[in-house]
């Protein structure tokens, strides 16, 4: 069930939310929209889903054209950031109510839910309240309440942002393997950059309503199409024009013709790895990533004199540099979700 958006553009008074945006998302693939609040990516995906009508352009789903269909024909299961899940029933019943609805008999609803319930791994909590949950557990019962009525494609937007770190590095792993059993073509929006290169195949990178590049987590990485994607898809040091990640900012404490002179401001063990941070001599503050093998090596101390020689950079100011290796910066701020109820639209 591939998706394609063709020439998308959608305003909100003075506000351009979508300009011109095309993609196109291959059957049974899982596909993560990322961006700083404001890029258009939530907009896009209610478009998708049919919960916004596009000013112009088209949404095709399974060679259909979908764009004048109302949510309820697409065959799309939304689940929002906030799940809002039915306060007054149980598990069982918030994720059969679509069922309901539709008219299914009870003992099909009983089958499937309980399919479900096994497949999320909330099997044995059918007849407890939401309240009794955990919050990865009424996210989980959220994505089944989607799943519930069959839908061909699934659209998640934010659906971990309100849960803390561990739940939502575990909550991820269980996506992918969900995807893997399912296969249902899926479109999940983030703002976290370490979310999306983690569970989906194909990343669509936007900024200011447009699609800056879209491709595999590793193209991205490599082959960023211009500053905005470097400083968004992985981790960066600025010198100059030229952008180096820091694994590529090499140490040393000897000086030549390719080092600059920094100052050691702060050392952070950070497991196996070492985030050393470093002030130049114009103010620049950059940081280098080390092993604790090199550490120990160099024998580094808070208030020391090394020097950094860039063994990899990139610059997009004239012909480009003959390594293709990228660098970016971390991800802006959350888009903040969307106060709904997660439920197949």
């Amino acid at each position: 069930m591939g998706i394609t958006v063709e020439g998308a553009n959608k305003r909100f008074g003075d506000f351009q939310a979508l300009k011109d945006v095309s993609i196109s998302v291959p059957d049974g693939s899982l596909t993560a929209l990322l961006g700083p609040s404001g890029s258009g990516k939530s907009t896009l995906l209610r478009a998708i889903a049919g919960l916004e009508d596009l000013d112009s352009g088209r949404v095709v789903i399974n060679d259909e054209d979908a764009t004048a269909k109302p949510p309820q024909r697409r065959g799309v299961g939304f689940v929002f950031q906030h799940y809002a899940a039915f306060k007054h029933m149980t598990v069982f019943e918030n994720v059969g109510f679509g069922l309901k609805i539709r008219k299914w008999k009870k003992p099909e609803i009983s089958d499937r839910v309980h399919e479900l319930l096994r497949l999320v791994q909330l099997d044995g909590l059918a007849g407890r309240f939401p309240s009794q949950l955990s919050g990865g557990q009424r996210q989980r019962m959220a994505l089944a309440r989607a799943l519930a009525v069959q839908p061909q494609v699934l659209l998640l937007d934010e659906p971990f942002g309100a849960l803390d770190a561990k739940v939502r590095k575990d909550l991820r792993t269980w996506l992918r393997h969900l995807h893997e059993e399912m296969h249902v073509t899926t479109i999940f929006v983030t703002h976290d950059q370490e979310e999306a290169m983690d569970v989906a195949e194909q990343l669509v990178v936007m900024n200011n309503g447009q699609v800056e590049q879209s491709g595999t987590a590793n193209e991205l990485y490599e082959q960023p199409a211009n500053e905005f994607v470097m400083s968004f898809v992985g981790e960066v040091n600025r010198l100059g024009d030229d952008f180096v990640r820091p694994h590529d900012m090499d140490v040393v404490l000897d000086p030549d013709e390719h080092t600059q002179e920094g100052l050691v401001q702060r050392i952070v063990a950070l497991g196996f790895e070492i985030r050393v941070e470093f002030v130049l001599g114009d103010g620049t503050e950059v940081w280098a990533q080390l092993t604790r093998g090199e550490l120990q090596r160099l024998e580094l101390r808070e208030g020391q004199i090394a020097y950094l020689r860039p063994s990899q950079a990139k610059s997009f100011n004239g012909p480009p540099p003959s390594d293709p290796q990228g660098a970016s910066t971390p991800p802006g701020p959350d888009d903040g979700g969307d106060a709904e109820v997660s439920a197949a639209v």
